[in-house]
C-alpha cells in the first residue's frame, strides 16, 4: 500500500493535482481501480502536506433494471469517515435500449462522467478524481491512433470550464497488475460489473494487443508513456 500511495503522490506532486483546502469527489464504480483510488486518497489525506477532503460518488447504471448492491463500499466508507453518495440512474436503459448506439461504451462513459460532474458540484467539490492508471493511458494512446488516426490521450489534469471543475487522475503512474495484487491482498470490496459489454470492449481488445506487442517489444508501455511526456502530448 505504501508503494501505491507513493506513486499516487508522485503524480499528484508532478502535476499539482491537489491544493490546500480542496474538496475532491472520487468517482467510484465499484471496480478495483476506483477502489484503489479511493483507498489511496483516504490514506494520503492523513499525512499529505496540503489538507484536503474527499467524497465518494457512485452513479449506479441500473443494469438489468435493478439497483446495484454497494453495501460493502458503504461499510468501508463509514469505517473510514468518508461521505458516500449513490445516485440511481437509468444509464443502462438509455444506452442499450433507447439509443442502441454502435458505441455503447463511449456513450455510457460520457453520460456517467456528466452525472459525476453534477454530483460533485452538488457536494461542493472543486475537483473530481478518476481511477485511470498507466495501462489505461497506454491503451488510450493506441486506441486514438488505431481508431481515429490521432495522437492523444486523456490528460493528467483537465479543467472543465463549463462545469467549473477540475478532473484529476492520481493513478497514472500505477500499473494495473499492481492494483490487482493490491485489491486481492487487502480484499477490496469490489462490486462485480453486470454490464453486458464487460470483458468485450474495444479497450479490452487494445489491452490484449498491448500485452502481445510487449512480448516482442520490451517495456512498450513505458515507452508509450515516455513518448507522451517527451512530446508534451495532452498535458503529459
Amino acid at each position: 500500500m505504501q508503494k501505491h500511495c507513493g506513486l499516487m503522490r508522485a503524480a499528484i506532486d508532478k502535476y499539482n493535482m491537489i491544493e490546500e483546502g480542496d474538496r475532491i469527489a472520487v468517482g467510484v464504480s465499484g471496480g478495483k481501480d476506483s477502489l484503489a483510488l479511493l483507498w489511496g486518497l483516504a490514506t494520503l489525506r492523513r499525512y499529505y502536506p496540503k489538507k484536503f477532503e474527499i467524497v465518494a460518488l457512485t452513479a449506479d447504471p441500473g443494469f438489468n433494471s435493478e439497483e446495484t448492491d454497494y453495501s460493502l463500499i458503504e461499510n468501508y466508507c463509514k469505517e473510514n469517515n468518508i461521505t458516500y453518495i449513490i445516485r440511481r440512474t437509468q444509464l443502462a436503459k438509455v444506452v442499450f435500449e433507447d439509443k442502441k448506439t454502435a458505441s455503447p461504451c463511449a456513450l455510457c462513459a460520457k453520460m456517467r462522467r456528466g452525472i459525476l460532474h453534477d454530483m460533485a458540484k452538488e457536494q461542493g467539490c472543486n475537483k473530481l478524481a478518476l481511477g485511470h492508471h498507466s495501462d489505461d493511458a497506454a491503451e488510450t494512446m493506441l486506441m486514438n491512433l488505431f481508431c481515429s488516426g490521432s495522437v492523444g490521450c486523456f490528460s493528467p489534469v483537465t479543467y472543465l470550464d463549463i462545469k467549473d471543475i477540475t478532473v484529476i487522475r492520481p493513478m497514472i503512474f500505477c500499473d494495473e497488475s499492481k492494483i490487482t495484487a493490491l485489491s486481492e491482498k487487502y480484499n477490496f470490496p469490489v462490486v462485480k460489473s453486470k454490464c453486458p459489454m464487460d470483458k468485450n470492449t474495444e479497450r479490452e481488445k487494445t489491452g490484449n494487443l498491448l500485452k502481445e506487442l510487449s512480448q516482442r517489444y520490451p517495456d512498450l508501455k513505458a515507452k508509450i508513456l515516455g513518448a507522451l511526456e517527451r512530446g508534451s502530448i495532452s498535458g503529459w
